[in-house]
């Protein structure tokens, strides 16, 4: 019967795990994309375009779109955003362009500017460092289709058009900067056959530059001879470009057109390289593989040992090697030196841990579409707040076992430490936004914001976690601790302490560096990251990395009767942010155009953010899968 109940239950994980793994891959193509609800428009129905910054992928630095003299609409309105989309640098404003569902336009004409000096240098500035426009049109972003140049001929899609280009006229080697002025839209949608209206589905650009003519003085009923649909002569190539110099004359148009098409941001976020995401899955499972068998051996042999020891049947060899560890049980739960600054960082990885951790189901399960800007940011901002309960409680729990007395003192430096640093660089390179009048920078009004949800929920939150966790009766050692420490014997080369915490990130980091490429890609470059059922995957894997090359590297520390183990154990697998941070620069001198001072700074200033929380994330699953497997050891075997 016993036997029976076994295959069952093993049939039934056979099944679930299986079934698990599939629902999350699923979820990376279709469980996020639903989101806002799209819009039913009727025939002849008004499509506003609304405006976005101007990106780029040299500076970083963003600029609302009416920075540059574009064709304003009668009155600029800037549209309600959300805390996210104001740190994502999103200015969104409505413009001029007015289309009508199912009716196409040809050569409407926006408006004529003459371009001054000032005028005509900015927009050589911009063009110069590559800048897009952004628009967005129903919730959906503005894309311009790029053909491959490969075998397949596959599409891809660029956030945003460019401003203009550079190039030279045939025969002459001086270079000109052009702007694109006219724009063919396409407007993709489905329509409902028993209600004839229409959703639009996707939206998309072919941006022009030519040098508009006219017979005449200029008025508003003014025809243009490059631009007719009455003689059928509409703009299909930019062979008369129109070149950008003060004192020229520019006269910005547009086209549009419909397109029928199945189904909303299928086209956005079609996956061209879901073979490397699941190479970089199944390279992850090899570690993960050699780390659980690497665990699970040394499990076995300290099971047995103690099997063997009960029954007197051990070997004079088995007895020398096993004198490490034992031998140290008297000095291995000594509270360590800085014990009050590792309650900190071990409360500040438990709040990262549980907001990455609720913010990646809720990003599998789809309440974070593409469709709401700056949702991710928003909704991770305030779980990091909502999760100081929880630092807090494991911040005081921690301390409480130390013998600590003041646990508000620590309780504050865990409220305050990790955010406060982060906090200070923010606020630096802000600033320096700031001084390049960039739209990127955070007003003073979203500051106020920041520090309000800072010490008006997290710090009291956190201080609730404390006394709770304070309050509760103190974790009890499995061994009692001598009163004299033990002197260490002289370590080995390969056990040195700094030597052990490098070789220790390199796996973790191995694990995730496949998948770190795509979010950097996705963050500097302008494109498009939505698979969150991958990176799931890969954070589990993470986690369970961490955990078990921190288990592998504590026991051989603690055989060499080296008992230091409470921040070695934080630092191992907390190394892996080194990793992170140097492959960070690798990928900013061979990936990135970035040359300006402003815009490197930038760069290397919000990668060492991400890389002090990705240390504080990956530290403290090292150290809780170490102080798991003491506690389990030392609590399984009899000491004399």
């Amino acid at each position: 019967m016993e036997s029976r109940s076994r295959s069952t239950n093993d049939l039934t994980i056979s099944i679930v795990w299986p079934l698990l793994f599939l629902f999350l891959v699923h979820g990376s193509h279709c469980f996020y994309l639903p989101g806002v609800a799209p819009e039913d428009f009727q025939k002849g129905g008004p499509l506003k375009v609304k405006v976005n910054k101007l990106t780029s992928i040299k500076t970083q630095l963003p600029y609302s779109y009416y920075s540059l003299p574009f064709c304003p609409p009668e009155k600029i309105v800037d549209s309600t955003e959300n805390l996210g989309e104001v740190l994502r640098g999103d200015r969104i404003e409505n413009s001029p362009y007015v289309f009508k569902m199912r009716e196409p336009q040809l050569c409407t004409v926006l408006c004529r500017i003459t371009l001054d000096a000032k005028t005509a240098k900015q927009f050589k500035e911009k063009i110069g460092d590559e800048y897009r426009v952004n628009m967005i049109l129903d919730n959906l972003p503005l894309v311009v289709p790029i053909r491959r140049s490969d075998q397949d001929s596959s599409v891809f899609y660029q956030l945003g058009y460019h401003v203009g280009l550079k190039g030279k006229y045939t025969g002459s080697k001086e270079e000109k900067y052009f702007i694109h002025n006219h724009l063919a839209f396409t407007v993709k949608y489905h329509r409902d056959s028993q209600t004839d209206s229409a959703r639009i589905v996707g939206f998309e650009v072919k941006p022009y530059s030519i040098r508009h003519e006219y017979e005449g003085t200029w008025n508003e009923k003014t025809r243009l001879t490059t631009c007719d649909p009455h003689n059928k002569r509409t703009v299909v190539n930019s062979n008369t470009p129109q070149e950008v110099e003060a004192n020229n004359e520019i006269i910005f148009t547009y086209d549009e057109s419909d397109v029928k098409w199945a189904s909303r941001w299928d086209a956005y976020l079609l996956m061209n390289d879901d073979q490397i995401h699941w190479f970089s899955i199944v390279n992850s499972l090899m570690i993960v593989l050699f780390l659980s068998g690497m665990v699970a051996m040394i499990m076995l042999r300290t099971l047995y040992r103690d099997i063997s020891r009960y029954n007197e049947l051990e070997t004079q060899e088995e007895a020398q090697e096993e004198t490490g560890w034992k031998l140290v049980h008297g000095d291995v739960f000594r509270p360590p030196s800085n014990s009050d600054l590792l309650c900190v960082y071990v409360g500040t990885g438990v709040q990262f841990l549980g907001m990455v951790l609720v913010t990646m189901i809720f990003a599998v399960f789809g309440f974070l579409s593409p469709s709401n800007r700056g949702g991710l940011m928003t909704a991770m901002l305030l779980l990091w707040v909502f999760m100081g309960i929880f630092a807090g409680y494991a911040s005081a729990r921690l301390y409480k076992m130390f013998k600590g007395a003041e646990w508000k003192k620590v309780a504050f430096r865990t409220a305050c430490m990790f955010p406060g640093i982060v906090f200070a660089i923010f606020f630096v390179l802000n600033a320096v936004i700031w001084g390049q009048k960039s739209s990127g920078a955070v007003p003073f009004g979203t500051m106020f914001a920041l520090v309000l949800l800072w010490f008006g929920i997290s710090v009291p939150l956190v201080f609730v976690g404390g006394y709770v966790g304070f309050k509760k009766p103190a974790i009890e050692d499995p061994v009692k601790t001598n009163k004299i420490p033990r002197q260490i014997p002289e370590q080995a080369w390969y056990m040195n302490p700094t030597f052990s915490i490098l070789i220790g990130g390199i796996l973790p980091f191995g694990a995730v560096f496949i998948e770190l490429f795509f979010i950097l890609t996705s963050i500097w470059l302008n494109q498009f990251y939505y698979i969150f059922g991958f990176l799931f995957l890969v954070l589990i894997i993470l986690l369970i990395t961490c955990a078990e090359i921190t288990i592998v590297l504590c026991y051989f520390q603690l055989c060499s009767e080296d008992y230091l183990w409470w921040w070695r154990s934080y630092l191992t697998s907390g190394s892996s942010a080194l990793y992170l941070f140097l492959y960070a620069t690798f990928y900013f001198f061979t990936k990135l155009e970035i040359t300006k001072l402003v815009s490197g700074l930038l760069y290397f200033g919000y990668m060492l953010i991400a890389s002090y929380a990705f240390f504080v994330l990956t530290g403290t699953i090292g150290f809780y899968a170490c102080f798991w497997f003491t506690r389990l050891i030392y609590s399984s075997v009899k000491i004399d």
